[in-house]
């Protein structure tokens, strides 16, 4: 990630206290609703405050730009934010939480549940909660009948390099919930959804356990991008390959 510009890179003038006083972002927000607003002016109101030298507007804008996107900013941790001038400790903490709020809500979809009897709609589900993730997370996604979604179970999360789920935990969670299927998933932070070796043995032990307790394992998917995927998909399936 390239450093910030310095500060003498933008202008000092204070935008926010030139702006006329209905055309600030809250008073905007007040009269034409949040959809009005700008991705650098919703990103201001979280800010709440600039500093000397560069208003809120200017430092929300510098964040937008370093990273090309709002939707960017979603995998920044509290120091990458701090490394804007006008970002302190606390707004960085704020900043984070905000973008996991982000993140939830997009994960979370209204309505009937997601039907996902295939990877690719899988992949489509769990891509937006894998999105910006450093560390590897492990959900099982446990099916009614109809192979719709009764609930999304993380059962590990840790560093790039830790070990997958037990399928001990895998289907405690399934069982707890009834499910009729499962489909098993993973995310490679490094984009590649290729799957490693511990990928495709504890596929393995998955498989062997899903017929000893006779609940049956749709799928194990490697949530990837598909920037960094040969095949342009973003994703693995052990189903599609051959490999379950």
């Amino acid at each position: 990630m390239a450093d910030p510009a310095p500060p003498n890179a933008y202008a000092s003038t204070n935008r926010l206290r030139d702006m006329a006083v209905g055309e600030r972002p809250q008073e905007r927000l007040e009269k034409f609703g949040a959809a009005a607003l700008s991705d650098t002016e919703l990103l201001a109101l979280l800010l709440r405050s600039g500093t000397r030298g560069q208003d809120v507007l200017t430092v929300a804008g510098r964040l937008i730009a370093e990273t090309g996107s709002l939707a960017g900013l979603v995998g920044w941790r509290d120091d990458d934010f701090m490394r804007f001038k006008g970002v302190g400790h606390v707004k960085a903490l704020q900043l984070v939480a905000a973008m996991e709020i982000a993140r939830r809500v997009v994960g979370q979809q209204a309505g009937e549940e997601p039907l996902l009897n295939r990877a690719s709609l899988v992949a489509t589900y769990l891509q937006p909660l894998a999105a910006g993730l450093e560390v590897e997370k492990f959900w099982v996604l446990c099916l009614n009948r109809k192979s719709r979604l009764l609930k999304r179970v993380e059962v590990t999360s840790g560093t790039a390099t830790a070990a997958l789920a037990h399928p001990r935990e895998v289907f405690r969670a399934a069982v707890r919930e009834s499910a009729a299927s499962i489909v098993c998933a993973h995310n490679h932070p490094s984009g590649d959804p290729a799957p490693s070796a511990p990928d495709i043995q504890v596929t393995r032990l998955l498989r062997e356990a899903a017929r000893a307790v006779d609940i049956e394992l749709l799928d194990h998917v490697v949530i990837g991008r598909a920037g960094a995927d040969p095949t342009g998909r973003g994703y693995f399936s052990f189903r599609e390959a051959g490999m379950l």
